[in-house]
């Protein structure tokens, strides 16, 4: 398949590498003009160079409202219109809620809570105006369970899966669908160190038995871009290695 997204506009936060770099890489690749955000500038200029000219590259901060402003006007600035946003942008780590610290929860829900909110405020106005959209947000598995270590992040993934269902009710009479992903363990900057060289063996206890990459979670955000999923709004969509299907099975 091809040109799933001729005409389209979308933004993609934190695109300079892993999930965000695929998800703006294959939009380009199927039609669309991308904007692409990060902080890592070097990183985010450098993917956006290669991807060519329907590319941009913006310095931003998702806690920032001012910085959302500055994405939105280049969206429909440089290419006229706005018809899809991807909230990836996220920071993570594990920690135990009796070491967690104020200041890291705090940093956690700025990052992966409150800029998915500002990010889905800020586009209603250009997708209302454009006749409708699609926004995905990407929260995680650790938003679906508890998992151990997770205080803070599960706590704002829950809040995205929850943002999301809340903007689905409001957004539909605009034509405006919005949906979440919830990945699993993905082979990116993100994914915990493998400290006892443990290797595949880490996943072993998934059906699939192994990380997934970050072009297969890109595939599923397509999808949900796309009208291929036009009559798909407030959805949770697990792409994980069948890691919530049920209990764990024992390591291979």
């Amino acid at each position: 398949m091809s040109g799933r997204l001729d005409g389209k506009v979308a933004i993609v936060t934190g695109a300079a590498r892993g999930q965000g770099e695929a998800e703006a890489r294959l939009f380009a690749a199927e039609g669309a003009r991308v904007v692409l955000t990060d902080v890592l500038d070097d990183a985010g200029h450098a993917v956006a160079d290669d991807i060519g000219d329907n590319a941009r590259f913006v310095h931003h901060d998702v806690s920032r409202e001012a910085d959302w402003e500055t994405v939105m006007a280049t969206a429909t600035g440089e290419f006229g219109r706005l018809d899809v946003l991807v909230n990836n942008a996220a920071v993570h780590w594990v920690r135990a809620i009796e070491k967690e610290t104020l200041e890291g929860f705090e940093r956690i829900l700025a990052v992966d809570l409150i800029g998915p909110f500002l990010g889905v405020r800020a586009a209603i106005a250009p997708m209302r105006a454009g006749g409708g959209g699609s926004i995905v947000n990407i929260s995680s598995t650790a938003g679906l369970a508890g998992l151990y270590g997770h205080g803070a992040y599960g706590a704002a993934k829950w809040g995205v899966r929850g943002l999301t269902k809340t903007a689905a009710v409001e957004l539909g009479v605009h034509g405006i669908r919005v949906n979440s992903v919830h990945p699993g363990p993905i082979e990116t900057d993100m994914l915990p160190p493998d400290r006892q060289g443990l290797g595949d063996l880490r996943f072993a206890h998934l059906p699939i038995g192994r990380a997934g990459q970050p072009g297969e979670v890109a595939e599923l955000v397509l999808f949900l871009a796309s009208d291929a999923s036009s009559y798909v709004s407030g959805g949770e969509f697990t792409v994980d290695g069948g890691m919530m299907a049920g209990p764990p099975l024992e390591r291979r």
